[in-house]
């Protein structure tokens, strides 16, 4: 039997058992994997170092080893994201509709897990906790193949939250990490028809696009975010230089980070300065179009490159317009359909973006870095879905869930 194979026949048997769980006995195993995260922080810490160690070895970015990194604080914000898990609803088992035909039958619509859950991601070790707690949460079962550039780290949170929910009376298979890093394993996995009910890639544009064009289960896009945020010729420039600033800098590694900005040609000989002023304490890298470096000095070309690359870093493409118009042009052109931002004071552009930019979050107004589960109330996500099937935006608990139509009559024949 081959290693996915095996996984994969592991993961079933285990849905049998989750998917009938109560909410109880998963909040207690959920309680379980949050208290052994603080009790195993140091032995976490200590794999994640070695992660962290061949990271600078391989030449990987600060911006990037920053989304590896795990210490104390960031240890702590996992088990407190599984601990506001707890807290929310289990939408297992809610009715979602409900109704008689004439015949008599009575017909309900429930949600249910969907399944097993595989997920394909990148870099950030903490995700192996966020998705599994969420997978735990809404009784599906997950096998989750993380990057070889945290495998340490990934290998030792799949084992101490293992640990935990076998402790807590679930199957410790609830919970897979897969430990072979080859890209014939991650292959494999995409076509474990069968076994694997949906997948889920997180993480660069390159790898969420192997995975749609090599899997042959079903699957639902996320992460990657080439995304805007426009500065309206009314917009508060002070206002402006904030949103942009945190979009761009705040996390720079992350797929709800800004990599691109738009000015209107009436605010940008004001504006630009003030943005690239900001921007000097985080060290950008600006690329601009030639009206932006007649206004910039020491600025980089940008190209077609430049405004299509999702930077993941302190770098950024700027470009001056001449109308709204222009800008949502170039938004649809380049754009992940992700997360996109107008700055603005009036209220005709405000309604017009969001109306005409086609992406998961369209903000006016507020820091793209927003796009997030918790920030939007949902607890952890599984990742930001930036396709229209079957979810978009953050994917909380009941994005993991399908539907399941119940049907009771007395004899009814057709």
């Amino acid at each position: 039997m081959s290693y996915t194979l095996e996984l994969g026949k592991k993961a079933k048997s285990a849905e049998t058992v989750i998917a009938s769980a109560g909410t109880l006995i998963k909040n207690n195993a959920l309680a379980a994997i949050s208290k052994a995260l603080i009790e195993n922080k140091e032995r976490i810490i200590a794999e994640n170092a070695k992660d962290i160690e061949a990271a600078k070895a391989n030449g990987m970015s600060e911006a990037k080893q920053d989304r590896l990194k795990l210490d104390e604080k960031r240890i702590a914000d996992m088990a407190k994201g599984v601990d506001d898990l707890i807290a929310l609803g289990d939408p297992i088992g809610e009715v979602m509709d409900g109704f008689t035909r004439p015949n008599g039958l009575r017909i309900t619509k429930v949600r249910v897990p969907l399944g097993v859950i595989g997920i394909i991601y990148e870099s950030r070790p903490n995700v192996t906790v966020d998705a599994a707690a969420l997978c735990l949460k809404t009784g599906n079962a997950v096998i989750l193949k993380g990057g070889k550039e945290a495998i340490n780290s990934n290998v030792c949170l799949g084992a101490i939250m293992r640990e935990a929910i076998e402790g807590a009376g679930l199957p410790a298979d609830v919970i897979q990490v897969v430990e072979n890093t080859s890209r014939e394993t991650t292959t494999e996995i995409m076509r474990l028809n069968g076994y694997v009910d949906v997948l889920i890639p997180r993480g660069s544009a390159n790898l969420i696009q192997a995975v749609v064009q090599n899997a042959t289960v079903p699957v639902i896009e996320t992460g990657a975010g080439n995304c805007h945020v426009y500065v309206d010729a009314s917009a508060d420039l002070d206002m402006a230089v904030d949103i942009t600033d945190n979009s761009k800098t705040q996390r720079p590694s992350v797929c709800n980070a800004i990599e691109s900005l738009l000015v209107h040609k009436d605010c940008a000989e004001k504006f630009l300065p003030m943005i690239a002023e900001r921007f000097k304490s985080h060290n950008v890298r600006i690329y601009g179009c030639d009206r932006t470096m007649a206004i910039l000095s020491g600025i980089e070309k940008a190209t077609e490159t430049e405004y299509a690359t999702e930077f993941n870093d302190f770098v950024i493409a700027v470009k001056v317009v001449d109308s709204i118009d222009e800008a949502i042009a170039h938004i649809r052109k380049y754009s992940t359909r992700h997360s996109e931002c107008i700055v603005t004071s009036s209220l005709a552009s405000a309604e017009k973006f969001q109306k005409e930019v086609d992406a998961a979050a369209v903000y006016v107004n507020a820091s793209t870095r927003f796009t997030d589960g918790g920030e939007f109330g949902f607890g952890a996500e599984i990742g930001i879905s930036t396709q229209k099937l079957h979810a978009r935006g953050p994917m909380g608990l009941r994005e993991l869930t399908t539907a399941k139509y119940l049907i009771n009559g007395n004899g009814q024949i057709r």
